[in-house]
């Protein structure tokens, strides 16, 4: 049996993504695969979803010891993603066998990717207006910079019925495709309940994949196309990967990573679309400018110059270098 070095690098790296940020697990590990390795989409699928099985435990225990689980939701997720994470792995072999069925699990990851990217960009919005709402010179302040938008948070009442459906949709696109658990779940309760915490988010994600992902990887065992050299050498990388970003994702979310990551999706979508290197170039090239032209346009719209003035402060901005400049005036005299 040939142990592949490289791809144990690879879902390394794409381990330490997942426990930072809860996504990518699928969205990522299944593309590598596919474009880097050229393992045939259903392989792929089967070989990542059994690697997960073990993977996604890890990640959770440290979130479960940092305390940063919402196990009602946790449960209700579980009632929907498990049944249909085993059925979406039927549904991927009633489509058929061979060439076909392989074009049609890449084209459904592709469209998977793109609702993960999107979901994703819309947190990262959010996450910008909050950011720039919070500035001392904003038209619009909520609070303080670095403080919280309330002293106590407001408790967070489960939607049993939504909740369980997001499980449900979620787990049928993991079953046929690997990607959802993270990418698509995360996006769906932030959407349900934006009063959850970034790390909360992450915790509750990871826990609750971890059965979806073994009724998932239990049907691709049993039914699917599952390579024992492929997910040794995903668990190599994996294990330890997932450990580090999640005692880092547990102390501090990484913003700037789920900026890479959306990057990341929209290319990966766009790959097993087909597109062309130059054509893909472009489109991320537009991506990024229309993300900084969003950010010139948010600051725009809270009364903010389009740049932040040089010297500024991180805690303070602006308005903390004018406060600085207006006491050494006033100790001079």
């Amino acid at each position: 049996m040939h142990f592949d070095y490289t791809m144990a690098l690879g879902s390394f790296l794409v381990a330490i993504v997942v426990g930072l940020t809860g996504m990518g697990g699928g969205a990522l590990m299944t593309p590598m695969l596919v474009t880097f390795f050229g393992v045939s989409p259903l392989t792929a699928v089967s070989s990542d979803l059994v690697a997960a099985a073990v993977m996604k435990p890890v990640g959770s225990a440290v979130h479960y010891r940092q305390g940063t689980i919402h196990m009602p939701l946790v449960i209700w997720l579980c009632v929907g993603s498990v049944p249909a994470a085993f059925c979406g792995v039927l549904v991927a072999r009633a489509l058929g066998d061979g060439e076909r069925v392989q074009d049609v699990i890449q084209t459904c990851m592709g469209v998977a990717l793109l609702i993960a990217a999107a979901g994703l960009t819309v947190r990262i919005y959010q996450a910008m207006v909050d950011r720039v709402a919070r500035h001392p010179d904003a038209r619009r302040r909520t609070a303080p910079p670095g403080d919280p938008a309330a002293v106590a948070p407001p408790e967070i009442r489960v939607k049993p019925v939504r909740t369980a459906l997001v499980g449900a949709i979620g787990g049928l696109v993991v079953g046929i495709t690997s990607v959802g658990s993270g990418s698509l779940i995360i996006v769906a309760l932030l959407a349900l309940y934006p009063m959850l915490k970034a790390n909360q988010l992450v915790g509750t994600d990871l826990l609750q994949a971890v059965p979806l992902v073994i009724s998932a990887a239990l049907g691709h065992l049993l039914f699917g196309d599952f390579h024992l050299d492929i997910t040794l050498a995903l668990l190599a990388g994996s294990i330890p990967g997932v450990y580090i970003g999640s005692r880092i994702s547990s102390r501090a979310p990484g913003g700037l990573i789920r900026r890479a990551l959306a990057l990341v999706l929209l290319a990966s979508a766009l790959k097993m679309f087909g597109l062309g290197p130059s054509a893909m170039a472009w489109t991320i090239l537009g991506a990024v400018a229309a993300g900084l032209l969003t950010w010139l346009w948010i600051r725009h719209r809270h009364g903010l110059p389009f740049l932040p003035r040089r010297g500024a402060s991180a805690s303070g901005g602006e308005h903390g270098s004018r406060a600085r400049q207006d006491a050494v005036a006033n100790a001079d005299t």
